[in-house]
């Protein structure tokens, strides 16, 4: 028997008739990270590749390796390590929700398990800001890990880099991500 997913609106939240979850990925973390880019959860294309930002569309490696002064064509690792020499570490808001599809909009709010932040920052006090990755990544934080924090580093919503945030032109986002960098 085939399973039918119909998520249900309820009082402005996603909610999920579904139990499939999708797990994020572990934070690319080097020696004392100055900044934490925080996305919402890895698309389904990252998901397929183990890789963050891995779809061909988004802006996201094309930005930073224009920021930082290295290929975005680099594979994998190696735009990883350019990352962590800038002291630039790479999480999700989301350690695991249900979301069919990529889109951050399809989350559904009432699956989503926050990652620890706590935590993180606890073992990672260099971490002076967080920037946030569009706007469902800045609500979910703002909502799901602010409350639950006793401190947190200042924190900057940033235009998505995702290709479905055309309302913004590449060099315009990259703009706004290269002040809040510092460069």
């Amino acid at each position: 028997m085939k399973k039918i997913r119909t998520p249900a609106r309820k009082a402005g939240v996603r909610v999920s008739t579904s139990r499939q979850i999708d797990a994020g990925f572990p934070p690319i973390l080097g020696a004392k990270p100055r900044f934490l880019i925080l996305g919402s959860l890895p698309s389904q294309a990252s998901l397929a590749a183990a890789q963050y930002y891995a779809h061909k569309r988004n802006a996201f490696w094309p930005m930073l390796g224009a920021i930082l002064g290295f290929d975005a064509g680099l594979p994998y690792a190696l735009r990883v390590e350019k990352l962590k020499e800038a002291r630039i570490a790479v999480w999700d808001v989301c350690a695991a929700a249900h979301r069919p599809g990529s889109l951050d909009s399809d989350i559904a709010t009432d699956t989503v398990t926050p990652n620890d932040f706590a935590a993180l920052f606890a073992q990672n006090p260099s971490i002076c800001a967080v920037l946030l990755n569009g706007g469902t990544a800045a609500d979910l934080f703002r909502t799901r890990v602010v409350p639950t924090l006793q401190s947190c580093p200042d924190r900057h919503r940033l235009p998505s880099t995702s290709p479905a945030h055309a309302g913004m032109n590449f060099d315009d986002k990259r703009g706004r991500w290269a002040a809040a960098l510092g460069r």
